[in-house]
């Protein structure tokens, strides 16, 4: 479909691309970057809820509009604005040491909390008080793997779309419905007048995740909430939750990180989802 446009590295578009590293600028244009072949190549699939292109605009080295042109012309079937780019721009463009030539520009995703509610969800996600952007990110892509309905991020976490979430989700961000925004105490009560059972995941929690799992507590509806890796979840949260649950420590380590805790216990419950035919 013919070479991209040579963009220059002052031109007003990457100027703009540029300023979409702050959360200000993001919020402001409702527009994140998304960065690598990975991840270009799930926005080009994704739409929004309004049915338009997720992906609007497309730079691209040439080495990379050459290696991945079925790529660049996917995204121009879209409707996407592509444009070669020197080296140095995408260098600057990205928040990678590496870049890997390709970076689009993305309309926000994420989904209305109601939406996610009349689905029924049967596993979701919530992050309270989880400040890491890699974190974050992670925690969406073990979502996503473990088959969850839904993630939710509060107003009191990380920004979705800080471009090290965005990396960190390894493409999952385009995979299931995120909601952003949401206090932690109506995220918990609107679940839980949608059926949806409250975990919080917490070190000291007073229940054991193998003693539910054999108690069969987790076929149902659950909704699992992770706070923020060095201090775990504040009383108060902990409080909304149906129960605390603790992941055991078998061996000598003297915790999990906040991901890997994440994927054991999004695992169980849909394990156990599974098991009982609800999932």
């Amino acid at each position: 479909m013919g070479t991209p446009e040579l963009i220059s590295p002052r031109s007003a578009r990457v100027t703009a691309a540029r300023r979409l590293a702050k959360r200000a600028f993001r919020v402001k244009e409702r527009r994140f970057i998304a960065e690598g072949p990975q991840a270009v190549r799930e926005a080009v699939a994704h739409r929004g809820e309004d049915g338009a292109p997720t992906l609007t605009e497309l730079f691209t080295t040439a080495e990379a509009a050459e290696r991945y042109a079925e790529l660049i012309d996917a995204a121009r079937a879209i409707g996407a604005r592509v444009q070669l780019a020197p080296d140095e721009v995408l260098a600057d463009l990205s928040g990678t040491v590496t870049p890997q030539g390709l970076l689009g520009v993305c309309r926000f995703l994420d989904s209305p909390f109601e939406s996610v509610l009349r689905a029924r969800p049967r596993l979701v996600a919530v992050l309270a008080h989880v400040r890491d952007p890699g974190n974050a990110g992670t925690v969406l892509r073990c979502a996503d793997a473990a088959g969850a309905d839904a993630v939710v991020l509060t107003d009191a976490s990380v920004d979705l779309y800080n471009p090290k979430s965005v990396r960190a989700s390894a493409g999952s961000l385009f995979h299931l419905p995120v909601v952003v925004g949401v206090p932690v105490e109506q995220a918990v009560r609107g679940l839980r007048e949608a059926g949806v059972r409250i975990l919080a995941a917490d070190g000291a929690g007073d229940h054991d995740l193998d003693d539910e799992l054999d108690a069969d507590t987790m076929g149902g509806p659950t909704a699992w909430v992770f706070g923020n890796e060095a201090w775990g979840l504040p009383a108060e949260t902990r409080a909304l939750a149906d129960a605390v649950v603790r992941v055991p420590i078998h061996g000598k380590a003297e915790s999990l990180n906040l991901a890997t805790a994440a994927a054991v216990c999004l695992y169980a419950s849909a394990r156990a989802q599974r098991v009982r035919g609800t999932c």
